[in-house]
C-alpha cells in the first residue's frame, strides 16, 4: 500500500512564512495608512535618511522594481515628502531627499512600525520570541540570504 500523494512528510515551512507574511503585511499597511503612507512610501522615507541613496539603491533595498519606484516617489514628491536630486558622486544617477515633513512623517512611521512588530512578537512568550527571532535571521544570513531564479515563479500580489 503506497502513501496518499498529499500525505506531508515536513511541515509546510513555505506556508507558514507565506501565511505570517502576509497578515503582518496587511497589518502593517493598514496602520500606517492612517498616516497616509504605505509601506513602500515608509521604506524609501527611512532608508533615504539613513544617508544619500539613488533610486536604483532604494528600490533594492525595498525589492521594488523600477515602475513600482518611481510610482512611489512620485507619490511621495506630490505629497511634498521627498524629492529628487542630482547625486553628488554621479551627476548622472538622482538621489532621493528627504523633506522637512518626510523626516517627521518618517519618525511617526518607525513608532508605528515598531509598535505592529510588538503587538505580533508581544503575542508570544519571551523565551519563544527569542528563539524565532534568532531562527529568522540564521535562516536570512543563511540558506535563504540570496534568491534564485526561477521562470516559472512569480512574485505574490502586494
Amino acid at each position: 500500500m503506497t502513501a496518499p500523494a498529499n500525505a506531508r512528510t515536513a511541515p509546510d515551512l513555505s506556508y507558514l512564512l507565506d501565511r505570517t507574511s502576509h497578515v503582518l503585511r496587511t497589518r502593517m499597511a493598514s496602520a500606517l495608512g492612517e498616516i497616509g503612507l504605505t509601506a513602500r512610501m515608509h521604506c524609501v522615507l527611512v532608508h533615504a535618511l539613513e544617508g544619500e541613496r539613488t533610486q536604483a539603491q532604494l528600490a533594492d533595498l525595498g525589492d521594488m522594481d523600477k515602475t513600482t519606484m518611481v510610482v512611489t516617489v512620485d507619490a511621495l514628491e506630490k505629497a511634498g515628502l521627498a524629492e529628487r536630486k542630482p547625486s553628488s558622486a554621479d551627476r548622472r544617477a538622482r538621489i532621493i531627499s528627504v523633506t522637512p515633513a518626510g523626516a517627521e512623517l518618517a519618525a511617526r512611521s518607525v513608532e508605528i512600525a515598531d509598535g505592529v512588530h510588538e503587538a505580533v512578537l508581544g503575542s508570544l512568550p519571551k523565551g519563544d520570541r527569542d528563539v524565532l527571532l534568532r531562527a529568522l535571521n540564521r535562516l536570512v544570513e543563511g540558506e535563504l540570504s540570496t534568491a534564485v531564479e526561477a521562470t516559472c515563479a512569480r512574485r505574490a500580489r502586494q
